[in-house]
């Protein structure tokens, strides 16, 4: 098995777990604040990949300021990203949450033209189109012209986690992923703990519930994600990368119709259908016969 095929299954099991992780997170935030949240589960995910990989990630002496530099903006997008999609959970649903966080990947080829000065193909505009339609199907009431507020903030962590892709398919084939991957979860605990501070007033007992959810999602949604990310991306692309992602929505609505009941009116599933027809036009690029640089 090539080390690409390896990376990309490990990336199918990191997408199913986030998939999955929407009902929790939107149950725990019913008792507990969204930036608090959100400090603890990268804590307990930078304190996690410190502990482990704390050795090696001081090693490589000659890309510790590559990996550092790319941990910091890669941080900076992810704690944007998780912002966006936490506050958007707390007034939208876990399944509609997640498909519209399946867009990231249709934004992909589009920021990876600022990096590579190369025009996006004709079956990406399509996709787009495609996607943008069906998340109007998806997100707006039959008649009404407007998107739901939930549905808005969640569409902005869209921009973040392509900006994430992009970054970490940049520097992680140039830096160590161990210090890479700390250095990005600790940026973004810190900015979530500052946050925590001064854009909120933080709430939240530690119930066992609390608990068990902040651990679950720092070492099991964050910490082996994210790092399992970082490695991957050295072995595939962006762009695959991105493909993979966009079945995430997937896990959350089997998960949302197992835990909540939750299902999606005809309406609804014809456009997370749409999304997803153009997530894959996008990222499989009918017809085209030249390699996307992304």
């Amino acid at each position: 098995m090539s080390a690409r095929t390896r990376g990309e299954l490990a990336l199918i099991a990191v997408t199913l777990v986030w998939g999955a992780s929407f009902v929790l997170v939107k149950n725990t935030l019913e008792h507990i604040s969204t930036w608090l949240f959100l400090a603890l589960r990268f804590t307990v995910a930078a304190v996690c990949l410190g502990l482990f990989f704390g050795k090696r990630a001081a090693a490589g002496e000659g890309a510790r300021g590559v990996a550092l530099t790319g941990g910091l903006w890669a941080g900076l997008c992810l704690a944007a990203g998780f912002c966006f999609q936490t506050f958007g959970l707390r007034y939208t649903t876990p399944s509609k949450s997640a498909f519209i966080t399946g867009l990231t990947s249709a934004l992909v080829p589009f920021l990876a033209f600022l990096v590579y000065r190369k025009a996006p193909h004709p079956s990406e505009a399509m996709g787009v189109a495609a996607a943008t339609v069906g998340l109007g199907l998806l997100t707006m009431p039959a008649g009404a012209l407007g998107i739901g507020y939930g549905d808005a903030i969640s569409l902005c962590c869209t921009v973040a986690y392509a900006g994430h892709i992009l970054l970490i398919g940049r520097y992680s084939p140039k830096a160590p992923f161990e210090l890479l991957s700390l250095t990005q979860l600790a940026v973004t605990a810190a900015v979530c703990w500052a946050m925590a501070g001064f854009a909120e007033a933080p709430y939240g007992g530690m119930q066992p519930r609390v608990v068990g959810a902040v651990l679950f999602t720092g070492i099991l949604c964050t910490a082996i994600p994210f790092t399992v990310q970082t490695w991957a991306q050295q072995h595939t692309t962006a762009t695959r990368t991105a493909l993979i992602f966009a079945f995430e929505p997937v896990s959350a609505v089997i998960t949302s119709y197992a835990v909540l009941g939750e299902t999606l009116s005809g309406r609804g599933a014809l456009g997370a259908l749409l999304i997803l027809a153009g997530v894959l036009t996008v990222e499989l690029k009918p017809g085209s016969t030249v390699k996307h640089p992304s």
